[in-house]
């Protein structure tokens, strides 16, 4: 996907929205582009299920989660996963950033922060 005015404005839709991520580096990507409520899943001593349950914590009851785990083979496995759980505990799931990111070829989230300078640089 070709960056452009349009591509900007369909990420600013979700600034506004939970966003939960695999790590650090993925937090800090998308806190340099403005999100605010990012959280990792991975922390030492807490299970996954457990993680999610913390996060569901921090939330509003009308907040959209959008589950941004790497493309790889273990994001996709990882985000199947999480899907279910944040299911089970009632959020509500919104999954087309996670397409945005897919359609821009962007297939590790903390390569975000660089991936959209070098295309605002462009044009």
């Amino acid at each position: 996907m070709k960056f452009n005015q349009q591509l900007k404005e369909e990420i600013e839709k979700f600034k506004d929205y939970v966003i939960v991520v695999e790590g650090k580096k993925d937090v800090n990507a998308l806190k340099s582009y403005g999100f605010e409520k990012v959280y990792t899943i991975h922390q030492n001593g807490t299970s996954i299920k457990e993680r999610a349950e913390q996060i569901m914590l921090y939330m509003d009851k009308k907040d959209k989660v959008c589950i941004l785990t790497d493309l790889d083979r273990r994001g996709r496995q990882l985000y199947m996963l999480l899907k279910t759980i944040f299911q089970e505990l009632g959020a509500r799931l919104d999954s087309s950033l996670r397409g945005i990111f897919i359609k821009a070829k962007i297939s590790h989230i903390e390569g975000f922060d660089t991936f959209m300078r070098k295309v605002e640089n462009i044009n």
